[in-house]
Order: structure tokens, then sequence, then C-alpha cells
């Protein structure tokens, strides 16, 4: 086995001069171990261990945590057990593979639990086949609609995009093959991270969400005016937004700010005194009727979120316009394949070797046909609707196509940007669309309702699945990895992540269930919404239940903002980090700028750019630490949580005193941003 060169090429980070090339961490004529056995086995045992964990947690504790930084920082630990220590290669091949889980587990449990809500699941053998057959065929088409795009987003955008989580993937694993000051470095920063996370999210030892309100000023905006500005003040966004530099960052947080302290404002101003007239969408569950009762947090969700939503569509329209050349293409590349196979049988070098786009293309064939003949069957199934079985399975499938296809961009890219897949938000316009759709071609009722959650679900997996594949392959770039093996390991960690998410959501369906005394038949699996909160299935089945029951739908508000994310594309400004940032709540959005204020600053503390970039990668190290380390506190924390311990350690300051709850907090974080920047700066440029 050939060495490999000993650190990362000092372009791995900055956009490529013309001419330049960039050399992976593992050459592409390096021999090396890579997809073994012991790391795929190794993988789907991670896998199901994350899968189950992240599925309880999800729906518990109403929060998926990110499986692919713990499972990096595993594998890294793990290959110390063997004689042979895995290489750098076979660990990526466990994270492709493990990595899946927490994406086939984003992409089931924001839809599927809406048919225990709305009381519509099938019986528990359909509803076994039904959960694992969408959540498999929902991932393999967002794989195999990303395989074409991966040398955009990974070669011709290299040192455009920051990608956030990928860079602390590659940190763990090059710093765990390096060892010495920068396996150090790592180390202490996701030791600080983490501690600094589980005192401020478990231990509750002082307020999570900073909002300002213990100031009088900032208390009457909020009240008077609507107004409020907040942060999240955890490490893990921070490091977040340290890599993803200033300029996103900021982009992002002016977003969320037109959002909260412009549109939240404006609504509440003309809205305050109507309170004879329910203005769409509300009344919905849990809130006010009418626009004076209120809360700002109310406004945004119903009214300023969702122009949002339509940004982030009108965002995936120009981003497919923009890429339609990249896409011609690498489909034109898979048609010849096809045609001409002979033709095109020169080798690629490894680190750029592919499925066969012909293979990609059969693949998408056969997933769309399953598709179609799933929804047949399902529809058939239904006495009222089987007469138009064919029509609404094509409508179905057409949706399920289109849309799968339109976000995988933009899925893809808002990873590549912020480390955060606004999922919900698409998945969100593809159920609104595609249950008028479906109304339209007749389909009402109960069922319709069950249908549309099924077609949302498949769209869901797809953009859950995109968005996180494309770190991986992102990382494997960095690291040099074969593209073909990832997308292999992808495939085989959809498989078996399907298989957890269903167990243990049937699982939680029997514990917090409710049976028919008569038949014996469970009616309901979520009805204690403090027990299993699933938030985003509960707003789902509220939308598609005001969908099908004949209530108006809030197509201006969606309108509204596509036609800004036009603006903003005229303005130069690109559409889809400002729409992430008007659909995300602002307290995520303002940790993230500060984080690249931070990143800004260290790259401007020294006159020398060889100096510069030491502290600027230095500081890259410590923000990929700060993530991991909170990656896996909060997977600590909630396993905590779900263990029933929390009480012996939530200390709730902040729900005992606000403000010094929240003083603490603020005096906290801003030494954490000070130790970012300081130590930071302690970087010296190597010898």
């Amino acid at each position: 086995m050939e060495p490999t060169s000993r650190s990362l090429a000092k372009n791995a980070y900055r956009p490529l001069e013309p001419g330049e090339q960039y050399i992976p961490y593992v050459t592409a004529d390096t021999v090396m171990s890579e997809f073994t056995a012991r790391a795929v086995i190794t993988g789907i045992l991670m896998t199901l261990l994350f899968s189950v964990a992240a599925t309880y947690s999800g729906l518990k504790v109403a929060q998926v945590f990110e499986a692919a930084i713990p499972i990096s920082i595993l594998a890294v630990g793990l290959s110390q057990m063997f004689k042979r220590r895995n290489t750098i290669l076979e660990n990526v091949i466990i994270q492709s593979i493990g990595g899946a889980s927490g994406l086939i587990v984003a992409g089931s449990i924001f839809t599927l639990p809406a048919l225990y809500i709305m009381n519509v699941a099938p019986g528990t053998l359909t509803m076994v086949l039904t959960m694992y057959i969408v959540s498999v065929l929902g991932a393999f088409l967002g794989l195999l609609f990303l395989i074409p795009l991966r040398r955009y987003f990974v070669a011709d955008m290299h040192g455009k995009l920051p990608f956030p989580e990928a860079t602390a993937i590659n940190e763990v694993f090059v710093s765990g093959e390096k060892g010495g000051e920068q396996a150090r470095t790592l180390v202490y920063a996701a030791c600080i991270g983490g501690v600094f996370d589980f005192l401020a999210t478990s231990v509750r030892a002082w307020s999570e969400i900073i909002n300002f309100q213990f100031l009088p000023f900032m208390r009457n905006l909020a009240t008077g005016a609507k107004a409020t500005v907040s942060i999240n003040a955890v490490s893990l966004i921070l490091g977040l937004g340290y890599i993803t530099g200033l300029r996103f960052s900021a982009i992002i947080c002016a977003g969320g700010l037109f959002s909260t302290v412009i549109l939240v404002p404006l609504i509440y101003h003309f809205g305050q005194h109507i309170t004879g007239t329910t203005i769409p969408p509300a009344p919905l569950t849990g809130f006010p009727d009418f626009i004076p009762g209120m809360s700002a947090d109310n406004v945004f969700k119903l009214y300023a979120q969702r122009i949002g939503v339509g940004a982030m569509a009108g965002a995936g329209i120009i981003g497919i316009i923009k890429s339609l050349p990249t896409i011609y293409k690498a489909f034109s590349l898979g048609f010849q394949q096809i045609f001409h196979p002979h033709a095109h049988a020169a080798a690629a070098a490894r680190t750029d070797r592919d499925l066969k786009m012909s293979t990609v293309l059969m693949g998408i064939a056969v997933c769309t046909v399953a598709v179609g003949v799933f929804f047949f069957y399902l529809i058939s199934q239904d006495p009222a609707s089987a007469s138009r079985a064919l029509t609404i399975s094509l409508t179905g499938l057409a949706i399920v196509f289109i849309f799968s296809f339109l976000f995988t961009t933009v899925a893809a890219l808002a990873t590549a940007m912020t480390g955060n897949n606004p999922i919900s938000g698409m998945t969100l316009v593809t159920l609104i669309i595609g249950s008028a759709a479906l109304v339209a071609v007749g389909l009402q009722g109960d069922f319709g309702k069950f249908a549309a959650i099924v077609m949302g679900a498949v769209v869901c997996t797809a953009l859950a699945l995109s968005g996180g594949f494309v770190t991986d392959l992102k990382a494997g770039y960095w690291l040099g990895s074969t593209p073909r093996y990832q997308q292999l390991s992808k495939v085989i960690g959809t498989l078996f992540a399907a298989m957890g998410v269903v167990l243990t959501v049937m699982l939680i369906h029997f514990a917090y269930g409710k049976a028919d005394p008569q038949t014996g038949q469970f009616l309901s699996g979520f009805l204690d919404t403090n027990t299993i909160p699933a938030p985003q299935a509960n707003l789902f089945a509220t939308i598609l239940s005001g969908i099908f029951d004949n209530q108006p739908v809030t197509w201006l508000l969606y309108s509204v903002g596509l036609v800004l994310a036009v603006l903003l594309e005229m303005m130069k400004i690109p559409p889809l980090a400002f729409a992430i940032g008007m659909y995300l709540p602002l307290q995520i959005n303002t940790p993230l700028f500060i984080g690249g204020l931070i990143s800004h600053f260290v790259s401007k503390s020294s006159r020398d750019p060889q100096v510069a970039e030491a502290r600027v990668q230095k500081g890259t190290l410590l923000a990929s630490g700060f993530i991991a380390g909170g990656a896996i506190m909060g997977v600590v924390g909630a396993l905590i949580v779900l263990a029933g311990f929390h009480s012996y350690i939530d200390l709730a300051v902040g729900e005992h005193n606000n403000t010094l709850g929240q003083v603490i907090s603020l005096i906290m974080f801003l030494g954490l941003c000070g130790f970012l920047y300081w130590d930071s700066r302690r970087a010296k440029v190597s010898a």
C-alpha cells in the first residue's frame, strides 16, 4: 500500500486558479483498501443503530440528530480495535453507509406519522410495506438524480460553496490520520463545544435561546410591533457559521431579519384591528383565530414563513434553469453509453469514477415505474377511486418525479451552502400543489389524505437523501474516495436504514396508540403531542386536512415568495440562501452570521497571507470540533431524555429566571466566540 500525502492540499478550501487542479488526500493512482467487507459490515451496524435511535428521538423529542459526524468519529475510533487499522477510505465508506440513517429517518418521520395523526393509516402489514417501499424508492430517486450533478457540485463549484458539514467530516478523518497537533485541536474543540451545548440544551444551566427581552426596549418591540431578534447560543451553529463564511451567512441572516423585523411587523400592523374576518391559513390548531391575538412566532409561522417557502420554490426553479447545461451533458452521456457502450469504454481516474450514466438512467426509469405501480396498487384498494386509479396514480407519479427532480438541486445546494437542508419547506410545497392536483382529478376524503402523504413522503425522502449525499461526495472528493463505491454504499445504507425506521415507528405506534375496545384495531398512533410531538407531521396533517376539507390555501403568500426569488436573482443576490433565512427561525440564522463574522475577522487578522491562511485553517479545525462535539452531545442528550434521566440533571435556569438565564447565556456565548477568535489567532505557519 502506497503512503498518502500527510496533509490536505493548500487549495482544498479555496477556489482554484485558472489551470490549477486539486490533488486529493489519497491520490487517484494510490492503491488502498476501500470498499471492503469490514467497512460494509461496520457501516450496516452503524446504520441500524443510528436509524433506530434517530427515529425514536425524532418522534419523542422532536429532534433528528445528524448521524454523519458521530459515525465519522466512531469509524476512526473503532479502527483502533483491529490489528489492521481501517484506511481513511474505508472510514469514508463506513460513514457513507451509516450516514443514510439520519437521512431516511428525516424523510420518513417528517411525513408518515401524519397518517396516524389523521387516523387514515392502513392495517399494520400494509403500513409496514408502505413505509419501507416509500423510504427506499424515495431515497433511490434522490440518489440517482444527484449522481449526474456530482461533478458540478464537488468539482466545478470547488471552493465556491463552503460545505460546512462535509468540512467537519473531512477534518475528523484527516486529523484521525495525522494525529499530533491537529488531532489535539479537534479533540479539545469538540470537548469544549460538546460540554457547552450539553450545559445549554440538556442541563439548561443557562438559556439556549437569547431573545433580549430582558431589555425593556426589546420587550416593547416584541409586544407592540411583534419585531423580535434572537440567538440560538450553541457552539454547533456557531461552528457551521464559521465554515459557511461571511458572504453566505450574511445573506441567510438578512433573509431571517427580513422575515422577522419587516414582514412580521408589517403583517401585524395591517392585521391587528381585524377581528371579525379570518385571514387564511388561520385558524389552525394551536393558533389564535385572529391576528391581534397572535404572538410574533404565530405570525411568522402562519404568514412570513410561507413566503419563505415560496421563495425556496422560486430559487429551486431558477437553480434548475441555471444548471440545465450540466444536466443536459450528464444525461446525454448516459444515453450515449446506452447506445454506444464501446465508444465510452475508456476508464476515468479512480477518483472520478461514478456509476455508469446508463445504469443511472435505467435506475431512474425502474424507480419511476415502481413508484407508478405502487401508487396504482394503493389507489385501486379504495372503492371510490378504483375507477380513476390510472389517472390518479399518473398524476401522483408526475408530482413525485417533477418535484424530486426539481428540488434535488435545491436540497444539495442548500446543504452545500449552510449545512441545513430545508426539506420540510420543499415537502410543504409538494404537498400543497400535489394535493390540489389530486383533488382536481377526483381524489377525496380520508383516502386522499393518505395518498397525498405517501406521495409527499417519497419526495421528502428523496430530498433528504440528496442533501445528505452531496456532503458525502464532497468529503470523498477531498479525501480521494471512489465516487462509485460511495454511491453503492448509499444504496446499502438505504436498504437497512429503512428497515430500522419501520421497526421503530411501529413499536412507537403500538406503545402510544389507542385500540378500539371491540375490534382491538389501533385507531391512532400519536395522540398526545406532548408525548410524541412529531411537529412536521402535525403541520402536514393540519394542512392536508384543510385542503381535502376545501379550506382556502395561501397561494398568494407562496406566489409573493416566488416573485421575491426572481427579484433577488435580478439583484445578483443568491435567492436560495436568502429564502432559507426567511424560512428558518431567526435564532438559527444569527449565530451563523456571528460565526461568519469571526471567520472574516480571523482572515483579516494578519497582513502576511501565510499567517492569515494558517489562522483560518486552525479556525476551521476548531469550528469542525464545535460541530462534532455539539452533534455527539445532541445524541447523548436525546438518549438521556429517552431514558427518563433528564429530570435529574435539568437545572432549568432560564425557565425559573429568564433574565438570569439569558444574561448567563450571553456572557458564555460571547466567551465562546472570543475563544474561537483568540485560539484561531494562535496558529503558527508550519515550517
